[in-house]
């Protein structure tokens, strides 16, 4: 994937061997029942070994001395809800918190969805219906032009050029809402909506609609400046978000987040990026872009990897692999894979084929 190189993006650290699940026989039973941990705190959570599934356990040591060797902190795989690895390394331990960085996206995307579903919010709506006009510095006719889905769906049409501040100065009219994908951090404005709509602050909302309800104790969003917050937590709790998105939205049978949202929300959200749904990234698709980039690149964002993935990615290799053919959640956290932090890098494409070679 040497074309990718070329730009040094800020965010994600992001063809041929396809492990889609049509190829590749599902890693578990489907008729086994999925398992959801306790909400309450509770440390317990059920596991399935790699021999019960029927995997290669001779796969498992060349993936962790890889996770290792790549500067990771946490590895969590899910199957069907049960912990089948779960690795800590350089100190790191399971009640050490760790940054999400922009894979926290999704956090936003899904309650937004919730305020949504409330009734609060439609995401049809222009943001200065919530916000009122004079959010951004573009001229009002062009400002209006802007919905909350656009900022879903990274089409707001604003610049992407001029830093992480998301104060109105910084926002600045380049095109059209919805004929321009950018990658942008004017997405965080959807936390001001919510709030506005809900009465709430966005962390006291956020808390009781989502956290809460999936038992991601001690978890937090902690300001990081320019406007913006990065959600902290453990990695167990990244894991039971990614575990809230495997099942469409639904925790242990109650609609968290409801699914016809959820399935927008990981399916293509515009035709421009057809790898980008709403503040997710979606595996195998036709085509894709880059942050920072206008260009489109062919094929399949981790050609590697299972095509019905989708994906939560943040700075420095952050990470939520959700893959519904293999009924499996992947987290990484840590720091940067490599020295230099590009959008997308040989670590995903090696990582997939080391995680893949466990069940192939």
């Amino acid at each position: 994937m040497k074309k990718i190189i070329l730009f040094p993006l800020l965010f994600l650290s992001l063809a041929n061997c396809s492990s889609d699940s049509s190829s590749n026989p599902d890693p578990v039973d489907p008729v086994e029942q999925m398992y959801f941990p306790p909400s309450d705190g509770n440390i317990v959570w059920q596991t399935k070994s790699i021999a019960d599934l029927g995997w290669n356990q001779n796969a498992v040591q060349p993936l962790l001395d890889y996770l290792e060797l790549k500067h990771t902190r946490s590895f969590i795989i899910l199957v069907n809800g049960r912990i089948v690895m779960e690795n800590y390394f350089n100190g790191h331990t399971a009640t050490s918190p760790w940054y999400w960085a922009s894979a926290g996206k999704t956090l936003t995307s899904t309650v937004t969805g919730i305020a949504e579903q409330e009734g609060i919010i439609d995401i049809d709506n222009k943001v200065s219906d919530y916000l009122g006009t004079g959010w951004t510095s573009a001229p009002l006719a062009k400002e209006n032009l802007i919905t909350c889905k656009n900022l879903l769906s990274m089409n707001s049409g604003l610049n992407d050029a001029l830093g992480d501040n998301v104060e109105p100065a910084n926002l600045q009219y380049v095109a059209d809402a919805g004929t321009r994908w950018a990658y942008h951090n004017v997405y965080v404005k959807l936390q001001d909506v919510v709030a506005s709509a809900s009465g709430q602050t966005w962390t006291n909302y956020f808390n009781s609609k989502l956290r809460d309800k999936l038992g991601m104790t001690g978890g937090a969003w902690i300001d990081s400046g320019d406007g913006l917050s990065v959600y902290w937590s453990t990695t167990r709790n990244m894991a039971r978000f990614g575990l809230l998105a495997l099942n469409k939205g639904k925790w242990n049978g109650t609609v968290v987040v409801n699914e016809t949202f959820f399935n927008q929300a990981t399916n293509t959200s515009q035709n421009i990026n057809l790898g980008y749904g709403y503040l997710w990234w979606l595996n195998g698709k036709a085509s894709y872009h880059l942050p920072q980039s206008q260009l489109q690149f062919n094929g399949s964002i981790i050609p590697t990897a299972p095509n019905d993935m989708f994906m939560a990615l943040g700075k420095n290799d952050q990470k939520i692999y959700v893959v519904p053919s293999k009924k499996m959640v992947v987290i990484r956290m840590g720091d940067a894979a490599d020295d230099v932090n590009l959008a997308l890098s040989d670590f995903d494409e090696t990582l997939w084929q080391k995680i893949s070679a466990l069940y192939q």
